[in-house]
């Protein structure tokens, strides 16, 4: 499933617009910088899985308490919500500098003030990250790390299971499997051109 369409069903598909609300965007324009930074969070993900980083996205994933930010706008916004939203995009970005530049660059596309972009992408960042946790508990990461995760060996059956691959195969098949998790059906972002100048 792709970040977009996991966020879409957030809280029975009203997740991004409370969210929207608790940033005094209006929904056309929250829609807007969705369409642009979930697909480009997935991206930067894939990218960091794809350099040898898989461990590190599964790491940044784990914290079962990371749910109830999927499951309530609110505690994404909060200021706590923002912080673990930023820390994961910068494990998965190399820095904040990354992390804000992106930000900055929706800001400028849609037309939004870039201090409340600052704030909504991290925010969105941990809605995500929370829906990921709803679908992959610490104990299937847990034992994808131990089994070790970058070789593929535990990845196959907790990925395969989620969007029902094949679940044997090698470390080929394991990295398109997560790539097809973080962004499922090629929802592209406006932003995956430049992505690479926010990532280090």
């Amino acid at each position: 499933m792709s970040i977009m369409k996991l966020l879409q069903q957030a809280q029975g598909g009203q997740g991004l617009g409370q969210l929207a609300s608790q940033f005094g965007l209006d929904q056309g324009t929250a829609d807007q910088l969705t369409q642009m930074l979930a697909p480009a969070i997935g991206s930067a993900a894939k990218k960091r899985v794809e350099q040898a980083g898989m461990e590190n996205v599964l790491g940044a994933m784990r914290g079962e308490e990371q749910a109830q930010m999927f499951d309530d706008a609110a505690v994404a916004a909060s200021t706590d919500g923002q912080a673990q939203g930023m820390a994961f995009l910068e494990q998965i970005m190399g820095g904040r500098q990354e992390a804000e530049g992106l930000a900055q660059e929706a800001a400028s596309r849609a037309g939004v003030d870039a201090g409340t972009v600052s704030k909504f992408l991290p925010a969105l960042a941990a809605m995500a990250q929370g829906g990921l946790q709803k679908q992959m508990p610490d104990s299937q990461i847990d034992g994808m790390i131990q089994e070790g995760g970058s070789s593929g060996g535990g990845l196959m059956g907790m990925i395969g299971g989620l969007i029902g691959g094949n679940k044997d195969g090698d470390q080929g098949s394991g990295l398109a499997m997560l790539s097809e998790m973080l962004d499922a059906d090629g929802d592209g972002s406006p932003l995956d051109d430049i992505l690479g100048k926010f990532m280090r």
